[in-house]
């Protein structure tokens, strides 16, 4: 054990000498700054995982060759983008959301076979984020933001090296030398993969972010719209639940490759299929952005089972898209109960 008051510079020497308890210590402040880092990089809390262990490995080996020109974050944040570079690497494929994937459905009665494996883009829950106790509202907002679905997706359409360079530069808000030092190149290629990544985000990204329609919704609307969703969802009530959508709202449902587009399919799927059984939803956030965790009773059964993870895109104060995950390994990240029962009903 180290005495809270040991300074950086104590742990560090430590760390050097090979006291693997000063490391941790040491590390600790940083450990969810760089695993965001490294979510918004591969778009997977797996996969952070995965560059974030490899990259912490590679710094406990190489603490020796820190000399202390740079931030210890500094160096941190170098190692786990060039880990995160070798995974992007390895894999030769970007996380894809369902429209990447494939045109929507427009009948309800086959969903397609799951598609599992490392392919979807994945959510992260507020608990794991960087800046999710942030008590500045404006720097919660920036932070809401910087990991919103939305983005995460669309940086996981640029190419790696703009990919870091654009996290580098505009989300840790590193210098165009220091990121090029970071990334070993100069800094022009970096300014030129830095105005390329963001003219391709332009025209991805929504004209408003998640955190600023929340903002703009305001508190009481936005609980209002929540317990509207929450009541017609849980009454299996499809008029109700449709009367909350935008015109063009999408429901997507990875890892399976079906998911509609517009209120009339999306209408036709709630009420073909989604309510055909009893539902319980839990609230939850991940992405800066309101959930639940979807618990449904199949007949017979005297308990709810969970079904998925739902997240809400909101726009304009109605519901432009519910993404609901269904991988039990990501629904087991979460921390979730797999079954609720009859005496937890409301």
């Amino acid at each position: 054990m180290h005495p809270p008051t040991a300074t950086s510079e104590e742990l560090l020497a430590r760390a050097r000498g090979g006291d693997a308890g000063a490391f941790d210590a040491l590390i600790a402040p940083h450990r969810r700054r760089l695993h965001t880092h490294c979510y918004r990089m591969l778009g997977s809390p797996h996969d952070a995982d995965d560059a974030l262990q490899d990259a912490l490995l590679a710094a406990w080996r190489g603490l020796a060759s820190f000399e202390g020109r740079s931030a210890l974050a500094t160096w941190l944040y170098q190692i786990a983008t060039h880990a995160c570079l070798r995974l992007l690497a390895q894999q030769r494929r970007r996380r894809l959301t369902s429209p990447d994937y494939g045109r929507p459905f427009e009948t309800t009665a086959e969903l397609g076979e799951m598609v599992l494996g490392p392919v979807w883009l994945e959510p992260l829950l507020d608990e794991e984020q960087e800046g999710a106790d942030q008590a500045d509202p404006v720097l919660r907002l920036q932070r809401r933001e910087q990991v919103a679905l939305a983005f995460v997706a669309a940086l996981q359409h640029l190419p790696a090296t703009q990919r870091a360079v654009l996290l580098l530069r505009e989300v840790l808000e590193y210098s165009a030398a220091e990121t090029a030092a970071m990334l070993g190149g100069s800094v022009a290629a970096v300014n030129s993969a830095l105005q390329r990544a963001q003219k391709s985000l332009r025209q991805r990204l929504p004209a408003v972010s998640q955190a600023a329609e929340q903002q703009a919704l305001g508190t009481a609307d936005l609980n209002r719209l929540l317990a509207a969703f929450v009541q017609a969802w849980e009454a299996r009530h499809v008029d109700g639940l449709v009367a909350l959508l935008t015109d063009d709202v999408r429901f997507t449902m990875p890892p399976l490759p079906a998911w509609f587009e517009g209120r009339h399919f999306v209408q036709r799927f709630l009420a073909e299929r989604v309510f055909e059984t009893p539902w319980r939803l839990l609230p939850l956030r991940a992405n800066g952005q309101p959930g639940y965790a979807c618990y449904m009773k199949s007949a017979g059964d005297s308990h709810f089972r969970l079904g998925g993870i739902l997240l809400l895109h909101l726009r304009g104060g109605l519901i432009a898209g519910l993404h609901s995950f269904l991988d039990p390994a990501l629904q087991r990240r979460f921390g979730l109960a797999a079954e609720l029962f009859v005496e937890q009903e409301r």
